[in-house]
């Protein structure tokens, strides 16, 4: 049997799962069906977990350098313009969280994992190669591909994405769900942001059945635009160009001041979300789902390539706890990552819709709830994600 692990899919979560499992001692053939390895899409936030997945991987100094480091999270009510709340992710939140928060742009983080695998010798990758499902037979996994031709090894790992062939085999559930929320995004040369609102933050303005999000990117260079309409799409889409005006006839009953951000866009693209139902079972003997082929969330707590991250140094770990009995490895990760990943999936599903996107009496009610909050019970409420909810091995020794 090949001792080496495939890992099918050359996204973020790929990439950082190929690193996790070189670092554990296996080689690792990276499956990339695209051409070339690359990310689309613009900004992704980064929570303090983010970097302590950078640091366990290996490419903390790169990852590092990337970022945008914000001041503040910002929340804005989209009807009045006035200011619902606000965190500080300054000196207090990274004394208790151990790291800051801050944005990147999605294709430069893709680069710095990408680089770090390029430099590992245990790591090969390979384009072209689309995974349209698997065997297993005598302990290992057998990749088949597109092309009908098979790659054997010693277990798979199924970072595919959204639309998983892996998934589709191990699972079986059928199409994604559709949320019936359409986002939108633009990035702008900073120049061209409203001066007003020309923040270092990253801010939220939420609105009757719509929210608005922006923050800088590339070393403060741009701006990342990403505004959601609860419009009731039916229909998967990903990164379709979109008129300027129709993303305005959506956001046309938003404060004047929020609207800047629709008028400042450019070249705007639509992506309908999507999401799944948490399952328990992420494993088939020598084979296992990672990031969004396991457990596909929606965007409300920015937290979909910091879970990818997550699981891959985790897998990592129980691969190194049972290097001769992969199976087993595998359900450790399995059952160390289930139960924290379904709860980012259903609570990302409850806070859009009882959070970014209420009505009337309810909106005044978040308002009312949220705005009373002080800086230190907002960090109480962040723990579980950012905090004690998950630390790396190495992470939890030095801390202990």
């Amino acid at each position: 049997m090949d001792e080496r692990i495939i890992v099918a899919g050359g996204g973020i979560g790929g990439l950082a799962a190929a690193l996790a499992i070189s670092r554990a001692g296996f080689p690792v053939l990276v499956l990339e069906k695209a051409a070339e390895l690359g990310e689309i899409g613009a900004g992704i936030q980064l929570g303090p977990n983010a970097f302590r997945a950078f640091e366990a991987l290996g490419v903390s100094a790169g990852a590092r350098k990337t970022a945008v480091y914000v001041d503040r999270l910002v929340m804005m009510d989209a009807a009045t313009a006035e200011e619902v709340c606000h965190v500080d992710v300054g000196e207090a939140f990274r004394a208790r969280f151990g790291n800051p928060y801050a944005v990147v742009h999605r294709g430069e983080l893709h680069r710095v994992l990408l680089r770090a695998c390029e430099a590992d010798p245990r790591i090969t990758l390979r384009t072209n190669a689309a995974i349209a499902g698997y065997e297993t037979a005598g302990g290992g996994a057998t990749a088949v591909l597109a092309s009908g031709e098979r790659l054997e090894a010693a277990a798979l790992i199924g970072a595919d994405g959204l639309w998983s062939m892996v998934r589709a085999q191990l699972v079986g559930d059928g199409k994604p769900r559709v949320s019936g929320h359409t986002t939108y995004r633009s990035v702008i040369p900073t120049e061209q942001m409203p001066a007003d609102i020309r923040w270092n933050a990253a801010a939220l303005w939420c609105g009757p059945k719509v929210h608005l999000v922006h923050y800088p990117l590339s070393d403060g260079k741009t701006f990342n635009l990403v505004v959601t309409a609860h419009n009731d799409a039916t229909q998967p889409a990903a990164g379709v160009p979109v008129p300027h005006g129709e993303v305005l006839r959506l956001f046309a009953h938003v404060h004047p001041r929020a609207q800047q951000l629709i008028h400042a866009g450019r070249d705007w693209k639509y992506w309908v979300l999507c999401d799944r139902e948490p399952v328990t079972r992420w494993t088939d003997g020598p084979v296992a789902l990672l990031g969004d082929a396991a457990h596909p969330t929606l965007q409300y707590l920015a937290q979909g390539a910091c879970m990818a991250m997550e699981d891959a140094v985790t897998l990592g770990e129980c691969l190194s706890d049972h290097p001769r009995d992969i199976p087993a490895a595998l359900v450790a990760y399995q059952d160390a990552r289930v139960l924290r990943t379904a709860r980012v999936v259903l609570q990302s599903r409850a806070i859009g819709e009882h959070v970014y996107h209420p009505v009337g009496a309810h909106a005044a009610l978040r308002n009312q709830i949220m705005g009373a909050k002080s800086q230190a019970e907002w960090l109480d409420v962040f723990d579980w994600l950012y905090g004690s909810g998950w630390q790396p091995r190495a992470q939890e020794r030095r801390a202990a």
